[in-house]
């Protein structure tokens, strides 16, 4: 909890301490946030000791994530739970899109604060057609560091009462990186959830996550940690929950080239889809095609850079990095990384080749809801639809092995069905041209021993009649 009248105590120490110009400059100037922050970290004693009067620390992670409602009327508490029971169950929501097969009562379409296929109505991001990598911590055990992970600082894996699965959360200043991915092709799409701390300093540094060209990730990932030097054949992205204004989240770019730490191009700017306390849990989604990045947080396009990527860079590094925080409350945190590859070509494969097969199509848990981020993908198969207006389709769905038989059978015919009510209703295709079938778990794709193998059994078909 804050006390006190904060900036005007933070003001008055720094004018005393003869830093009131540094002061200035960071709050007024929300075009020099990177340059600012890199001189706040030499003034950092200073400014915790300003903190220290005006700041109570928060006891636990429960604490630390509080989301206030928008009348004001009450606190929801996000928390690290070391609940056994609970952390089997969160793990055991790893199957069929994050989900077991047991029925539950879908929140209402509608609902205030819930995102709908139509509120993601600019949505236009269409993942890979192959998933390669899945972490979802299923395999960890809560309070841990994950296996499949490295790092030159420190984190737990942790789980946040009211939301799916588990976390990584991201301790002080350091690098984090998948040591499972070495390989990404000139098409992929990279995605993964993003969590703050409901109360964030403006002067905690920024979340970053990097696409690079290393030669040996065990000795160069610590090049990306903060502004240290030694960056090349990469892109970092920075994502911060509070903006100068403090009603805004922050985002910058940086394209590195060969040369250690010289930068291409880069740019910075606000944007309203993340930002502290009210939208502090959202979907990150990363787009290369070929030279172009795109990056989404939730529905909101923040970049579209056409020449982003180098053609001839061959990129195999994917890293989270942790600029240090100003708070010691404030976290990140990361969950439901997935990298998928492939140039999705939705129009060639079903109008050409009678057959299309996404595992773009996402549903929430336990149920045949379908998810607002599916929107990019339904609009691109409606499209197709929509331009051969003679073309019939089977609609299929299919899961993974976890679970019951029939219930993954009856699983996969109810979100079929729900597929098809989104066509007609939100896209104007004629049902009569459209029907569903379901297969459960007897046709998969892939192996179901790994999550990568589970992701891509679990998939919505188009089979053209």
């Amino acid at each position: 909890m804050k006390i006190l009248n904060r900036k005007a105590g933070i003001v008055f120490l720094l004018t005393l301490s003869s830093l009131v110009s540094f002061a200035q400059i960071r709050i007024n100037d929300p075009g020099r946030v990177v340059e600012r922050q890199a001189e706040y970290r030499a003034n950092r004693k200073v400014d915790q000791a300003v903190d220290k009067g005006f700041d109570s620390l928060e006891e636990g992670i429960g604490n630390m994530f509080k989301k206030k409602d928008k009348d004001k009327k009450g606190k929801e508490e996000v928390e690290k739970s070391s609940n056994a029971n609970q952390n089997a169950g969160n793990a055991g929501n790893a199957g069929n899109n994050g989900q077991t097969n047991t029925e539950s009562k879908p929140e209402p379409d509608g609902k205030a604060g819930k995102p709908t296929l139509k509120s993601y109505s600019k949505f236009d991001f269409i993942p890979g057609d192959k998933v390669v990598a899945v972490e979802d911590f299923a395999q960890d055990a809560v309070g841990d560091f994950p296996a499949k992970w490295n790092t030159n600082s420190s984190g737990e894996v942790v789980t946040i009462e009211g939301t799916e699965g588990k976390w990584l959360m991201l301790g002080p200043e350091g690098v984090f990186y998948p040591e499972f991915i070495n390989a990404l092709p000139e098409n992929f799409t990279l995605e993964f959830n993003l969590a703050t701390t409901s109360d964030f300093s403006f002067y905690s540094g920024y979340f970053r996550a990097v696409i690079a060209q290393v030669g040996d990730a065990a000795k160069e990932f610590t090049n990306w940690k903060g502004f240290d030097g030694g960056k090349t054949n990469g892109i970092e992205i920075g994502l911060h929950p509070k903006d100068a204004g403090g009603t805004q989240g922050l985002s910058f770019f940086n394209v590195f080239s060969e040369t250690p730490a010289s930068s291409l191009m880069k740019n910075e700017k606000s944007f309203p889809a993340f930002h502290v306390p009210e939208h502090n849990v959202v979907k990150v989604s990363i787009w290369r095609q070929k030279g172009r990045m795109r990056l989404y947080v939730d529905d909101y396009k923040v970049w579209d850079l056409p020449r982003a990527f180098n053609p001839a860079t061959k990129y195999n590094f994917i890293a989270f990095s942790n600029q240090g925080y100003h708070d010691e409350a404030n976290r990140y945190f990361v969950s439901n990384l997935r990298v998928a590859v492939g140039a999705p070509d939705t129009r060639s494969k079903l109008i050409t080749e009678g057959k299309f097969s996404t595992t773009g199509i996402l549903f929430d848990v336990n149920s045949a809801t379908i998810k607002p981020e599916s929107y990019g993908v339904l609009k691109d198969i409606a499209n197709v639809l929509t331009e051969n207006a003679a073309v019939k389709v089977k609609i299929i769905g299919h899961t993974d092995s976890d679970g019951d038989d029939n219930g993954n059978l009856a699983l996969s015919k109810k979100r079929s069905e729900a597929v098809k009510a989104a066509l007609a209703k939100d896209f104007a295709i004629d049902s009569g041209r459209l029907e569903t079938d379901g297969k459960g778990e007897s046709e998969p794709a892939g192996p179901n021993t790994t999550s990568e193998g589970k992701a891509n059994n679990r998939r919505v078909e188009f089979v053209k009649m």
